[in-house]
């Protein structure tokens, strides 16, 4: 996970340069980026009162098309009017803006998703607009892709960017990464649900899974990524070629491990307040 010059996490709802800039190549961004565990989809879709979602942040449309092949009607708000546009092609209703100055216009929905995306929306500003759009009983559900690079093509990466970026503020420390390096955006989610209140106590859902990469297929995904969307040309090409150079040696091909973790709490009555689990969800879409 990238972390800022001090060590810590940065705050990347404020770095809307990157935030907006993943439109920079639509198709790839389609193409490379993984879809999100079917099983993770049924199980939101059975714990919503009902079938309509909100999905925020909704780039090209992936988790959209996953939740409209699942029976969901899904409006899509989205910052980037390239990505939106895309999305749109694809079959997904999109309005074109960022969550926390979305107008709902009385509209109101069963689930609020987003898919790694929720990061970049105020924690507290989102989570009060996801209760105001949500019905009695409503999931507000975001979920985010943790991609575990191979040590060796890990370290490559770091090496190549502290040679290529050697001033940015921001770094990619190889040791640093799975679930437990992005423990603070899910905490800092959690806590955003915590501090609006009337929902229940947020879970985290986890899914395990491994995908092959040729050495193609990662450059793409790799391209897609919020450390090279904003790099020149030449940089990511620079970049490429160092981790390039450790997929050869890995025999031109490397398995990704990946983890996909939600954070979901149901939207409690208006007015009311409480701290424990909710059974619905539990039994419904509680940690595999």
């Amino acid at each position: 996970m990238p972390t800022s010059s001090s060590g810590r996490p940065p705050d990347p709802h404020l770095a809307r340069g990157v935030a907006e800039s993943f439109g920079v190549d639509a198709p790839r961004y389609d193409r490379a980026r993984p879809r999100y565990p079917d099983a993770l989809v049924r199980r939101i879709v059975a714990a919503s009162p009902g079938s309509e979602v909100l999905n925020v942040g909704c780039g090209t449309g992936i988790e959209a098309r996953q939740f409209q092949q699942a029976g969901c009607t899904v409006l899509g708000v989205e910052p980037d009017p390239r990505m939106a546009d895309f999305a749109r092609r694809a079959g997904v209703e999109v309005e074109v803006a960022t969550f926390e100055k979305w107008q709902a216009a009385g509209r109101t929905f069963d689930a609020v998703i987003a898919g790694t995306a929720w990061h970049w929306v105020d924690p507290v500003a989102g989570a009060t607009k996801a209760a105001q759009v949500l019905r009695t009983g409503g999931l507000l559900a975001p979920f985010w892709h943790v991609f575990q690079l191979p040590s060796l093509v890990a370290e490559a990466f770091a090496a190549a960017y502290r040679r290529v970026v050697p001033d940015s503020p921001v770094t990619f420390e190889p040791d640093k990464q799975g679930v437990d390096a992005y423990q603070p955006l899910l905490t800092r989610a959690a806590d955003g649900m915590h501090e609006v209140g009337g929902f229940s106590t947020p879970e985290q859902l986890r899914f395990d899974w491994t995908q092959p990469y040729t050495r193609d297929e990662l450059f793409d995904l790799m391209l897609t990524q919020g450390l090279l969307t904003r790099l020149a040309p030449d940089e990511q090409a620079a970049m490429l070629d160092g981790v390039g150079f450790a997929v050869d040696k890995a025999g031109g091909s490397v398995t990704m491990s990946g983890t996909t973790v939600a954070v979901v709490a149901v939207r409690y009555p208006q007015g009311r307040r409480n701290s424990g689990h909710v059974g619905g969800v539990s039994r419904a879409v509680g940690r595999p």
